[in-house]
């Protein structure tokens, strides 16, 4: 008779079904949704996170979080992936695994550098991604500036490119932006634009937080009224109290 593993025997009696190989069950829904906002919270911090800060913020159990922390730690110790989930100074912190240090050293080395651009050139950019197709004169029409070397540059970064010529008088080129320009904006279509309506919001927001920053604060006490001196209760009382004050100092 073959023999039967004791905790598989103790879990069915309890009602619970655990896989015949010993492998863990797979999380529930809610374990699941927990577990991949821990994976994400990870992720995204700078300095290691104990369990109980990270539950403090959610508003979750402490044991319940740090179980799924713990699992996510187990997930990521698996040689498929290249990033580890570790306890580093009573927090976790995720980062890529030693034995890939010196491919990713080396992938690094081989990027381009990052996108730096003057203001004028954004400027430039911005009136193209918006008004696009555009041309020369109708982009320095509306910056109010001579913008040849600033088209040059954005050409050279592949961020702008020819796209025909107006049907006009002299035939000015037109412009448009890339796909490149797409890329470096993290923007899926330039349907993801930001609209005027919101770049007007975001400079309200701005200037209401410019004004309140510049707000002298105010003691509370400050604003409480001083308190008035009693009045006499009779005339008599009134003319003994002023008869009684000492003159002053040059008068007598």
């Amino acid at each position: 008779m073959e023999e039967l593993d004791i905790t598989q025997l103790l879990a069915n009696e309890q009602g619970e079904e655990r896989p015949a190989d010993g492998s863990e069950e797979a999380p529930d829904g809610a374990d699941a949704q927990l577990r991949a906002m821990l994976e994400a919270i990870v992720y995204v911090i700078d300095e290691p996170l104990a369990a109980h800060q990270i539950a403090a913020a959610l508003g979750h159990p402490v044991d319940r979080v740090k179980r799924q922390l713990d699992a996510l730690v187990e997930e990521f110790a698996k040689t498929e992936h290249g990033l580890s989930i570790r306890e580093v100074a009573g927090g976790y912190k995720m980062a890529t695994k030693a034995e890939h240090h010196e491919a990713v050293r080396a992938f690094v080395k081989k990027l381009t550098p990052p996108l730096k651009l003057s203001l004028p050139a954004l400027e430039t950019l911005a009136v193209i991604a918006y008004k696009q197709p555009v041309t020369t004169p109708e982009i320095m029409e509306i910056r109010g500036v001579q913008g040849a070397g600033v088209l040059k540059t954005l050409l050279d970064r592949k961020l702008i490119t020819e796209s025909g010529r107006k049907n006009v008088v002299g035939k000015p080129i037109l412009y448009k932006t890339t796909k490149e320009f797409l890329v470096q904006f993290g923007l899926k279509d330039l349907n993801e634009l930001p609209t005027l309506k919101e770049f007007e919001e975001l400079g309200r927001l701005e200037i209401a937080e410019e004004e309140s920053a510049q707000l002298p604060l105010i003691d509370p006490e400050a604003l409480e009224p001083e308190p008035l001196a009693p009045e006499p209760e009779t005339a008599e009382a009134a003319i003994e109290a002023v008869e009684g004050e000492e003159p002053p100092p040059g008068n007598a």
